[in-house]
């Protein structure tokens, strides 16, 4: 049968930049085996295949396959799933809610469609946990993995550590802009520390940000097959709830710029709420969809 796929790029409102994420439209009766071959097929860092919810009161269930492996949860795939599901809906003459509820591994993921004049222009994502941190890593061994000296590591507000608000990352904080630019991943030295407590990447960022950027935080995520990812909701959002706790704040919002020095610039705002009970962490951007399709499987 024919299945349609969408393409769209996610935390940018321009074409071809931002990060791409295929979404499945038509995958029920899909098997495992056959979407991690979409995926790998794909080759995007995400692909999403959207199925009918298990409880009818939520949106979907979506499946998130990377070319290596099913994850429980991601930021960028979210984003662009409720903003493609959203930008279909519209067309047949159908408004999806404010808020749609995707079905994930790590739970259920509220996701509130972003709107310009009536229109969907993105999505904003709820994390579906609250902010762990888990083991630390050695300057030395983080340093091997991003090509980089122990001196261009940050310590200051926290050491190189595993965290998660879904899905763990290691992250770093470095030194200067010139430092992440000048990172290049490391094959032996990623070898000799991931995985690491459900961590297989490393996301690096750096607060050294001129005014002409318009962002808090420029940053970098590299995956185990060495590969760049051009943006990264889910270590964006773990990063900003890491920063206002050990900030001690209660309320913090950034704008986190990622993806430049690989060409597709990306631009993600994330928030942190702890005035209630259980804190609130948030990631959201706009989309645009580039391509549609069929395959036929």
């Amino acid at each position: 049968m024919k299945r349609r796929y969408v393409i769209a790029d996610v935390f940018t409102d321009r074409p071809f930049l931002g990060n791409p994420v295929a979404v499945v439209l038509d995958a029920e009766g899909m098997s495992t085996e056959q979407m991690q071959r979409i995926a790998v097929e794909f080759g995007y860092s995400e692909t999403t295949f959207v199925l009918p919810p298990e409880e009818t009161s939520n949106t979907a269930r979506v499946r998130i396959f990377t070319p290596s492996r099913e994850i429980p949860f991601a930021g960028h795939p979210n984003v662009g799933t409720a903003f493609v599901l959203a930008s279909y809906a519209a067309v047949k003459g159908e408004a999806l809610p404010d808020t749609v509820l995707f079905e994930e591994g790590a739970g259920l993921v509220p996701v509130r469609l972003i709107k310009d004049n009536g229109a969907v222009t993105g999505a904003e994502l709820l994390a579906p946990e609250a902010l762990s941190c888990r083991s630390e890593v050695s300057l030395e061994n983080v340093a091997a993995c991003l090509s980089l000296a122990t001196e261009d590591i940050r310590t200051q507000v926290h050491r190189p550590q595993v965290v998660s608000v879904g899905l763990p990352f290691l992250v770093v904080e470095l030194v200067s802009r010139d430092a992440l630019r000048r990172c290049v991943p490391n094959l032996q030295g990623f070898r000799a520390v991931l995985p690491l407590d459900g961590a297989v990447s490393i996301y690096a960022y750096t607060s050294d940000t001129t005014p002409e950027e318009r962002c808090d935080l420029q940053a970098r995520m590299f995956t185990p097959r060495m590969t760049e990812d051009p943006a990264t909701g889910s270590a964006t959002a773990a990063v900003t709830a890491l920063l206002a706790q050990r900030h001690g704040k209660t309320l913090l919002s950034l704008r986190v710029s990622q993806g430049v020095d690989m060409g597709r610039a990306s631009l993600l705002c994330a928030s942190y709420d702890a005035t209630s009970t259980r804190p609130c962490i948030r990631v959201g951007g706009n989309s645009v969809i580039t391509m549609e399709g069929t395959f036929s499987l």
